[in-house]
């Protein structure tokens, strides 16, 4: 059963992830949702027990909705280069306006609650997405010796980069670095044409 959401709600969940996108998750107080969200701190405890509360549910609707869009591009009918690109869309699309701040108070708070989550939920996005391009390449898409369990050791290293405070230096924001290491793992493993 699917459950009701409230204007506020949705307000609330509008507004944190604006702020947290903008300024990072430890900058953001529950006064500055709930005054860009037009919403009483009664409202807001009613609805989240707290600020880690509504950031979880923020990244797992996030999550949720990468989720349905990348499973869209893997069935869509197009070739392997055109999916591909497409992922780098989605990843464009789904990284820009987050912050600095946001991806080193989520990476770097090693330990902390919102942190597991979002290693938690990354590590169950990846073995969906494992699957997805496992029934890619049996159906011809991508490289039948490709092993996409390589992505998702990829992607744990994509922590650590995003962690280096002298690499995430030479870009302008995370989103830069994100996408340049999506295009290049991305195009590596479409087919080879000859």
């Amino acid at each position: 059963m699917v459950k009701k959401v409230s204007k506020k709600e949705v307000d609330i969940i509008g507004a944190g992830k604006d702020l947290f996108w903008r300024y990072g998750f430890k900058r953001v107080s529950i006064e500055d949702i709930c005054k860009k969200a037009s919403v009483s701190k009664m409202t807001f405890y009613r609805l989240f027990s707290n600020k880690t509360d509504l950031a979880k549910r923020i990244l797992n609707d996030v999550v949720e909705d990468s989720m349905v869009r990348f499973k869209e591009v893997m069935n869509a009918q197009c070739t392997a280069d055109e999916r591909m690109r497409r992922i780098v869309a989605l990843k464009m699309e789904g990284t820009k306006e987050i912050s600095r701040e946001f991806i080193e108070d989520v990476y770097t708070d090693t330990g902390s609650e919102l942190q597991l989550y979002m290693t938690q939920r990354i590590q169950e996005s990846w073995e969906t997405f494992v699957k997805l391009f496992k029934d890619a390449q049996q159906r011809g898409i991508f490289r039948a010796d490709f092993k996409p369990e390589l992505l998702l050791a990829l992607s744990r290293q994509m922590t650590a980069i995003l962690e280096n405070k002298s690499i995430m230096g030479l870009y302008d924001n995370p989103q830069q670095i994100i996408i340049e290491l999506t295009t290049i793992v991305a195009f590596g493993i479409a087919p080879v044409t000859k």
